[in-house]
């Protein structure tokens, strides 16, 4: 599509009808009471995306068979106002280039006219063509310029690289030229699938390759040098609460990691933000709000492998005050993302 003809596509967006996204349903949502909630930490799966998946076998079946009215549906129950949408695992990545930067412009043009056809339900963590350098900066420039996405998604690592490493150099200085939101999601490396028989690897691995890439982020000094990006990371933060003893003591004995980390390293780990998707529950809450203020905790619910229920239900019986409770549930989101108070 050329220039001209992507013009013609957007402008189109607000003029084509909500059926034609409903996924074969003619449900329409209903607006709850008083919708207030921001979750920042949702899944869709575009009919393509799908489609160049299925021969894979690597999307499990809820993924499969989303549609925007489950979206709609489950948000609506549990008073979620914004949905802010992203791929999963394992992305738009299996090693050509150009497939990957064609599919991660298709998910991004979907997603951008859910956001439209449906005003202030969707938001856009676009998605990006990573390892691919050049093309990942591309479709920042394309998402964040033309469609207005809200941020960029990342995994936590890329082959035998995680984000911290000299190779995503580029992209982790745009982002933080643009001030970006860098919603991160976690992945099963390739250096530990399938460690324990019978235990799939998000079980175990999503949680520790999220704190890995902490890790390589903080201790490559990229997240000293990139003040400006915004990230989130996934489901509490892994297994980093946990860890953060020995985060901090590490440079201690080690002066060129004291270099790059000039601020420390819990300065670091409380400037980053932290979802609490299939995290709200009080041993994973309990850790991270000991780490850091509430201010950097975001609402967040996995859909569709977990509902937005789930994790109202969790915040409210951990206990947290009722402006914790707002803060964490909107007003974080809305400081991160300021459009979502207009």
């Amino acid at each position: 599509m050329d220039n001209h003809g992507r013009r013609t596509f957007l402008t189109g967006l607000a003029a084509v009808g909500a059926r034609l996204f409903l996924g074969g349903g003619r449900a329409e949502a209903q607006t709850p009471p008083a919708p207030r909630r921001v979750d920042v930490h949702h899944h869709v799966a575009p009919p393509r995306y799908v489609a160049e998946l299925a021969p894979r076998r690597l999307l499990q079946p809820v993924s499969v068979s989303w549609t925007p009215a489950r979206s709609l549906e489950d948000m609506d129950r549990a008073g979620v106002a914004t949905a802010i949408t992203s791929i999963t695992t394992p992305g738009v990545w299996f090693g050509d280039a150009e497939a990957a930067r064609r599919l991660a412009r298709e998910c991004n043009e979907y997603a951008a006219r859910l956001a439209v056809d449906f005003p202030g339900r969707f938001g856009v963590f676009a998605a990006l063509p990573l390892p691919d350098v050049e093309g990942s900066l591309r479709e920042i420039a394309y998402a964040l310029d033309v469609l207005k996405a809200d941020g960029a998604c990342l995994f936590t690592s890329y082959g035998d690289k995680w984000l911290g490493d000299p190779a995503f150099a580029p992209v982790m200085a745009e982002l933080d030229r643009r001030h970006a939101v860098a919603f991160t999601h976690p992945t099963a490396n390739a250096c530990c699938q399938n460690l324990v028989p019978d235990v799939p690897p998000p079980i175990i691995e999503y949680g520790t390759d999220t704190t890995r890439t902490i890790a390589s982020l903080v201790f490559s000094g990229t997240s000293a040098r990139c003040p400006g990006i915004q990230f989130i990371f996934s489901h509490a933060g892994g297994t980093m609460p946990f860890l953060t003893e020995r985060f901090t003591r590490l440079p201690l004995a080690n002066t060129s990691l004291q270099a790059r980390v000039p601020r420390g390293v819990l300065y670091e780990l409380q400037r980053f933000h932290y979802d609490v998707a299939q995290a709200a529950h009080p041993m994973a809450l309990a850790s991270l709000l000991r780490l850091v203020p509430v201010s950097q905790v975001l609402f967040g619910t996995d859909f569709p492998f977990r509902t937005s229920l789930d994790h109202v239900k969790g915040l409210a019986d951990f206990g947290i005050s009722a402006g914790d409770l707002q803060a964490i549930e909107r007003g974080n989101a809305v400081r991160l993302l300021p459009r979502l108070g207009a």
